[in-house]
Formats: C-alpha cells, sequence, structure tokens
C-alpha cells in the first residue's frame, strides 16, 4: 500500500493549483477529451522535469494504486472471465471525480470493481491535478483501461478465523443428496405463528459453514422481504439442525471445511393467503424467466418481465436486485440507484455499498 500513502503526501501540495475562484468554476464548463495539459494523477508533483514526464509517471502511479486495490470478483473466476474493462469519468476543475461510466467490461462483476477502487480516490480525498486549457483549468473526461488476467487462485477463502475451501477433490453433500435434504427441511423448518390475515411470505438465503466434525455455522443471511426476527430463527434453527447430517468436503485425501447456499421459502398454508402464495410464485417465475432472458441477450423482454415481477411484489428485494444488476449492465445508472437503494433498505445487503455513491452521485 506505499502507493496509497505516497499519493496522499504528494496531494498536500496541490492545494494552491486545485484552489478555484468562482468565477473560474463558472466560467467553462465543457468536458474536454484532448487537451495539450490533460489532467493527471497526482503522484509525481514533486518531480522537477517536464509535463510529459510528470503525465507518464502519474499513469504509471495510477495504475499501480488501482492494481493494488483491485480484487478479482470471485464471481469473475468461477466464470473464467479474463479481459480488458476501461472505465472514464471527469477529472473535475477542482481535482475530483465525477460523471463514472464503464465502456467496456468482462463482466462477473469485475466493471463494478474498478468503479469501485477508481471512486475510493474521491472517498480518500485525494485531489488529480485538473486539465488545463490556455492556463485555466477545465474539465477533463479520463478513460482507464484495466486488465483482469486469472492466475492460478488459491483452493480457499479466509473468513475470519476460517479456512473454507472452494476446490475439492470431493464436494460437501448432505446425507442422502439433494432430494433428502429438501425432504429434511420440508419436516424441520416452520412457519411462524403470526396472525393469518398477514400472508407474510418470502425467502430468506443463508450461507452455512459446515466442519468436517459435522458442525453447522451460519455465515450470512440475507432476507429479501423484512420478513424480520422470528423467521431469521426458524431459518437457522432448522439449518443447524442438519449438523451430523452432511458427508465431508475433501482436498487432497483430508476432510476440510467447506460452504454450502441454502435457500428456505417461507409460504403461509392458511386457506385465506392461497391466492396471495399464488401470486408470488407467479412473480417469482416471471422473475427468474426475466432473467434468463436478460442473459441470453433479450433485453426488452427480460427486462419487462422483471418489471412485471416488481410490480406484483415492490418490496421483494430480489427482484429489485436482479433488475438493479440488469440497469447497471445497461449503464441505466439513475434506475440502477433506485432499484439498488430500495433492495438494500429492505434486505440489509451490502453487496453495492462500494458503488452506491458513484452509480447514485452521477452528474
Amino acid at each position: 500500500m506505499k502507493v496509497i500513502r505516497s499519493v496522499i503526501y504528494w496531494s498536500l501540495g496541490l492545494s494552491l493549483s486545485a484552489t478555484l475562484s468562482a468565477q473560474e468554476a463558472q466560467s467553462d464548463t465543457t468536458i474536454y477529451k484532448a487537451l495539450e495539459e490533460p489532467a493527471r494523477f497526482p503522484a509525481c508533483e514533486q518531480l522537477d522535469t517536464t509535463l510529459a514526464a510528470k503525465a507518464k509517471c502519474a499513469e504509471q502511479a495510477l495504475l499501480e494504486f488501482m492494481y493494488d486495490n483491485i480484487r478479482y470478483p470471485q464471481e469473475a473466476r468461477e466464470q473464467n472471465l479474463e479481459g480488458q474493462v476501461v472505465v472514464s469519468f471527469v477529472v473535475e476543475k477542482d481535482g475530483s471525480l465525477s460523471n463514472f461510466a464503464v465502456l467496456k467490461d468482462i463482466g462477473g462483476g469485475a466493471g463494478l470493481e474498478v468503479l469501485r477502487v477508481a471512486g475510493a480516490i474521491n472517498s480518500a480525498g485525494i485531489k488529480w491535478v485538473p486539465g488545463r486549457k490556455d492556463g485555466k483549468p477545465v474539465r477533463y473526461q479520463y478513460t482507464l483501461p484495466i486488465r483482469f488476467k486469472l492466475e492460478e487462485a488459491l483452493p480457499y477463502v479466509l473468513n475470519g478465523r476460517d479456512t473454507i475451501y472452494t476446490t475439492y477433490d470431493t464436494p460437501l453433500n448432505f446425507k442422502g443428496g439433494d432430494d433428502a435434504l429438501r425432504a429434511y427441511l420440508e419436516t424441520e423448518l416452520g412457519y411462524p405463528a403470526v396472525p393469518e390475515d398477514t400472508c407474510i411470505m418470502g425467502r430468506i438465503e443463508l450461507q452455512l459453514l459446515v466442519r468436517p466434525s459435522g458442525e453447522v455455522r451460519i455465515l450470512d443471511l440475507v432476507d429479501y422481504n423484512d420478513l424480520g426476527f422470528d423467521f431469521w430463527y426458524e431459518a437457522v434453527a432448522a439449518a443447524t439442525s442438519t449438523y451430523g447430517r452432511w458427508e465431508p468436503a475433501t482436498f487432497e485425501g483430508r476432510e476440510v471445511n467447506a460452504a454450502f447456499d441454502l435457500s428456505l421459502p417461507f409460504l403461509p398454508d392458511y386457506g385465506s393467503c392461497k391466492e396471495e402464495v399464488s401470486r408470488y410464485k407467479q412473480a417469482n417465475e416471471r422473475a427468474q424467466e426475466g432473467a434468463q432472458l436478460f442473459a441470453d441477450g433479450e433485453t426488452e423482454a427480460g427486462m419487462a418481465k422483471l418489471t412485471e415481477a416488481i410490480e406484483a411484489f415492490p418490496n421483494n428485494a430480489e427482484f429489485l436486485l436482479m433488475r438493479g444488476q440488469a440497469y447497471l449492465d445497461q449503464q441505466m445508472y439513475s434506475e440502477a440507484c433506485t432499484d439498488l437503494r430500495t433492495a438494500r433498505a429492505i434486505s440489509l445487503v451490502t453487496w453495492y455499498d462500494a458503488v452506491l455513491p458513484i452509480i447514485c452521485g452521477r452528474r
């Protein structure tokens, strides 16, 4: 992290050049794409050299900053995605960054990861040297290519003190297989005692850690429908009751820790809720169909299905997250911001927290 410390140090000397009068700030709002003195990352201002040499040095320092902080998204790794991501942003007259956009993406969360790290420059209070035209600071559009290249990954990830294997000789399995797991959970998962006329329904997603000893621990819980504590308790109780019912994962001939994703639906069986349950199941089918259509390149049809599902259940965070990601893929940032912020408030998922200020703060 040497570059981060150096950048903060070097940026201290830029306050004078980055300070603008109100008149200068309002004089020219054009966003320039080509200048004799383009904007540059503030890492080399202490050098007593030419502008060209400073620009080259700044470019190398920026790339070093990005690569030091970028983490290869797990989804991209799992899909073996590699290649170049290109983002752009505007360097404002005061050296701050705005108007972030992904111009080219490889998918799997790579574009969002580059946006996250680029946005961290602003969060750290690092001010760029603005571009200049006729000696005055102007707005400048900067284009930044970042290459993702897969290297041999470790067979595990760390979660606190736990080592969780992601590569196995044999994977983690419930004894008897998936059908046995479904049958077991149907008997163990209880529906909380809530008033019949509420017809509360939804889905809770759990990530389990299963140790070779058979112990089951909850790594993560996502409540897509804000079902509340009583439902969380039932979900956790059913999941942890699977203690001792797993065949452990193995790696290089030994049993290892492994994670397992579990999706638990809560549907009331009250007669008064029958119609609402049917409507909920239909909305789920539309959302899944819409996501598949979008993935297959049928963008308009996919978005229409996702929107139908959301119109039926506007407070379903899962549907909102699916459409919000689809909007992001189309660079429809305002729409993505609305969906993802609403989903965040409902389900408390933090997956998009690092990029929400970027996509919601575009101007």
